[in-house]
């Protein structure tokens, strides 16, 4: 397989297909709004949609720093899914029921996005094929077998677990050993999303500014190099690049992730692959892999590269950052493991992004009624869907707050409101990060050599240090 002629950089394969957009004007000057959205990704966009439409005469703002997708929402792997950060925390905290209420509202999240994109004519190559998470070593397979077990018990009755022949049958990734599969799930095309998404938000009356970053937030206020916005309500929706705000650089950590986009393949690797059903595909690795068959034959993979840089600096992923060599060669290593027909193609190009986690990996919405500050974030990669569900229950809240209507079903989530302490100072996030990946790899080279079906103890002690159970 071929890296010589790989773009690298370049924001992302998703913009070197469809064009890197021209910036949109930034802030002319101070301005006033009824709700100022700071970040263009999917969270603002979506967030000035939902509340562009229950109240069409409000004066909403969008201030992003570079232009509208040019973060997460630009980079992702395209998984339109169910999955939401801190589930299970969430049902230790307020109760199973509460924990099963949150995951529907992500199952039926699903459906809307797609409900969305026809009805307002955004093209985002969507393909509800659902979700395919294979095990490939005994280990894998226990872990497996166990999250669907868990799934099922979260109300997803509906989701499938196959055994070895069947998941073949489905994508034919070798050694595979077993699979759970999810209807709740999509393969989409990020940009063409975030892009349709602006368009759509901009005809419905709503103002963007792009080239204009906010660099502190307060009360009624957000500042710029090019004027303050003051409205009532402010609204964080900054995920992996909440840590370039002044006062934030330790309430989310920004996590990396790096992809690779391979040529479309011919019909004849098709044919030993499958994957006629184009459903998004992950594993049970312990530093997981996510793929999705896009709609032009390539195959995209992503995975952690070089987990988090010192300092929560998200600036280096600018518009020509490159990805590590050694991530690209690695990813590619995970591509023809899974697929060895694809051992001959092309790698076209090489990508990462951040994405934002909380110290206890769970995601969440808030609204501060006293001080009208409000944000949402800390998806841990599931953002895609989950921006969706947030954003519709920020509009809920706003409304609440502003008596325009009671507590709704949204606003009584679990993630509302939660709170959580801010990560450690350095040195000692970029040392546990980095041993935690560092665990996790190899934790998974030792279970890929091994038949033992129990999960290495080394990645055991990982997931108890990062607080992710």
């Amino acid at each position: 397989m071929s890296t010589v002629s790989t773009v690298n950089g370049g924001i992302s394969f998703w913009y070197a297909d469809q064009g890197t957009p021209l910036a949109r004007e930034p802030l002319p000057g101070d301005a006033t709004a009824d709700i100022c959205i700071v970040g263009g990704g999917y969270t603002g966009l979506w967030t000035a949609y939902y509340l562009k439409k229950a109240v069409p005469f409000l004066n909403i703002t969008v201030l992003e720093a570079k232009f509208c997708g040019y973060g997460a929402s630009g980079r992702n792997g395209g998984w339109l899914y169910n999955g939401i950060a801190g589930r299970d925390r969430y049902a230790r905290l307020h109760g199973h029921e509460a924990a099963v209420r949150l995951q529907q509202a992500m199952n039926e999240t699903v459906d809307e996005v797609v409900r969305v994109a026809a009805e307002e004519g955004i093209d985002a190559d969507i393909h509800q094929g659902g979700v395919l998470e294979v095990a490939y070593t005994p280990a894998q397979l226990a872990r497996l077998k166990d999250f669907h077990s868990v799934e099922i018990a979260f109300g997803e009755t509906d989701r499938v677990l196959r055994g070895a022949r069947e998941t073949c049958e489905r994508v034919n990734v070798t050694g595979a050993v077993g699979s759970t599969w999810t209807p709740h799930g999509a393969r989409l095309h990020p940009v063409k999303l975030v892009k349709g998404l602006a368009a759509t938000v901009e005809a419905l009356g709503v103002t963007i500014h792009e080239s204009t970053p906010v660099t502190e937030i307060k009360p009624k206020h957000a500042h710029t190099p090019y004027g303050t916005v003051r409205a009532p309500y402010i609204l964080r929706c900054t995920e992996g690049f909440t840590a370039n705000l002044k006062g934030q650089r330790r309430t989310w950590l920004p996590m990396n992730s790096s992809m690779i986009a391979t040529e479309p393949l011919p019909v004849s690797v098709w044919e030993t692959i499958g994957w006629d059903g184009r459903e998004t595909l992950g594993d049970m690795a312990h530093a997981y892999m996510y793929a999705q068959r896009t709609a032009d034959d390539r195959i995209a993979l992503g995975g952690r590269g070089v987990p988090y840089r010192f300092g929560s600096g998200a600036a280096h992923f600018n518009d020509t950052a490159r990805t590590r060599p050694a991530t690209v060669e690695a990813l590619r290593d995970i591509l023809v493991r899974l697929f060895p027909t694809t051992a001959g193609a092309r790698i076209d190009h090489a990508w990462s992004g951040v994405l934002g986690v909380p110290h206890d990996w769970c995601a969440t919405v808030t609204l501060d009624r006293s001080t009208g500050l409000g944000w949402a974030g800390g998806y841990v990669g599931s953002g895609v869907a989950t921006t969706n569900l947030a954003a519709r229950t920020l509009r809920d809240l706003i409304q609440q707050d502003s008596g325009q209507s009671g507590p709704t079903e949204l606003t009584a989530l679990p993630w509302v409101g939660h709170k959580v302490r801010r990560w450690e100072p350095e040195p000692f996030r970029w040392l546990g990060v980095h041993g935690m990946y560092a665990a996790y790899r190899a934790a998974d080279r030792r279970e890929l050599a091994s038949a033992r079906p129990g999960t290495d103890p080394v990645a055991k002690a990982a997931d108890r240090l990062a607080g992710r159970h």
